[in-house]
């Protein structure tokens, strides 16, 4: 893979359903300092694309953070307990994703009520799972041109949007003052946390040691770029104070402020077509991981059994739980779950590269500038959550981190008494 492949590869993943999905949420946290939440949230997410460009140059023909954390902590509990809360971590980001294309859906029907969001949003799981079965390939061979698509529905956002802006209006106070904004790029922060797949790239790129940093650095500026071009004319173009009950399809809002009825249109349909794909690569993904820690005998091994013609029970229990999520969860909560999610993994992934250090050649004050980086986001997020409601939402995670370790725990216990026998 050349250069430029791997950095499109990278703005595809990481440039997607979490703009449409996030955006509001975190603009009723920052306000005006929206563009300014995003920028803090790119800085750490430089430091974890760092970390995962230097482990991919070293180890270029693994992949996945699965793999770093095994190679950093060994076959024990710790490296085992991580990789089922990430197994966790993706399930929770693919109902933030249906969630976000059955708000859209709603948006688009005028429809207020969460009945419609939930069956949508089951409604869409059950499609994917269903492709995942027969063939991943079917979606996944549209992404370019899905990306393709939503950048011509930004570009042509802008061209409205320049006519229709209120500078005066990024001057709107961020609620709650400095620590708030931070707690906005923490929610923000998983909208780039895609660099991970393209970090896997390494072991099919040419000098890949210097080629990959290049490649990760180049998609973060260009992601970081639109975002904070796209959110200043969001904030340009409302008054965010009338839009609290529209955050979850606040980008159709400001879509409509530019171009009326078609802006709100293009946007949302840009929106559905972003999470939908996003809903079909992280169902995928969950089913990879579920299987590689279900072979590894960190979850139950029959979670590799295979079903349909390509898919396999990991991706069946992945679905289950999502579903689950979509039903009892409103956006905003999975959403603070995802990122708060992520920000354990990635905080991890950089910690066990400290082990690794002597063979990637990292420098150790970037890799703790990381995992301090990704601790502090976690923290103020954690506090929003405990502080905006409801209890369930930051309960659930901790309760999913805690039964991580603790199935990991039981597990090894068994087997140690077992093998005893």
């Amino acid at each position: 893979m050349s250069f430029g492949s791997v950095t499109a590869l990278a703005v595809g993943g990481m440039m997607g359903a979490g703009l449409y999905t996030l955006l509001g949420l975190a603009a009723s946290t920052s306000g005006g300092m929206l563009p300014l939440a995003f920028v803090i949230a790119g800085v750490v997410a430089a430091l974890s694309v760092y970390s995962y460009a230097k482990l991919g140059s070293a180890y270029p023909s693994r992949g996945g953070a699965a793999v770093y954390l095994r190679d950093a902590f060994g076959e024990g509990l710790v490296a085992g307990g991580l990789n089922v809360f990430q197994y966790a971590a993706y399930i929770i980001a693919t109902a933030l994703y249906a969630a976000g294309f059955a708000e859209y859906v709603a948006a688009l029907a005028d429809n207020s009520g969460q009945e419609l969001r939930r069956v949508v949003g089951v409604g869409v799981v059950v499609i994917f799972t269903a492709v995942n079965l027969i063939s991943s390939k079917l979606v996944g061979r549209s992404e370019t041109a899905i990306i393709g698509i939503e950048m011509v529905v930004l570009v042509g956002f802008l061209a409205f949007a320049v006519t229709h802006i209120e500078p005066d209006r990024i001057s709107q106070a961020a609620p709650g003052g400095t620590l708030r904004i931070f707690s906005a790029a923490a929610l923000l922060y998983v909208t780039y946390q895609g660099f991970g797949v393209a970090a896997t790239a390494g072991g099919n790129m040419v000098d890949a040691k210097h080629n990959l940093p290049r490649a990760l650095y180049t998609a973060l500026a260009i992601v970081a770029v639109v975002y904070v071009v796209i959110s200043t004319a969001v904030v340009m173009l409302l008054d965010l104070t009338q839009h609290t009950d529209t955050v979850g399809h606040l980008l159709a809002d400001a879509g409509q402020a530019a171009a009326g009825r078609i802006g709100f249109v293009a946007v949302s349909i840009a929106a559905l077509l972003a999470t939908a794909s996003a809903v079909n690569a992280t169902l995928f993904a969950s089913a990879n991981i579920g299987y590689d820690v279900a072979e590894k005998g960190e979850i139950s091994r029959p979670l590799t059994r295979p079903v349909g013609r390509v898919g396999n029970m990991a991706l069946l229990a992945a679905a289950i739980c999502v579903i689950a999520l979509v039903v009892f969860f409103q956006l905003s909560a999975v959403g603070q779950m995802t990122s708060l999610a992520f920000l354990l993994v990635y905080a991890a992934v950089s910690l066990g590269h400290l082990k690794l250090r002597a063979h990637t050649g990292a420098r150790r004050g970037l890799l703790i500038g990381a995992i301090v980086a990704n601790a502090v986001l976690f923290t103020l997020l954690l506090i929003e959550a405990v502080r905006t409601g409801p209890a369930s939402t930051w309960i659930t995670l901790i309760l999913v981190f805690a039964a991580s370790f603790g199935y990991e725990w039981l597990r090894r216990r068994r087997k140690s008494t077992n093998a005893k026998q």
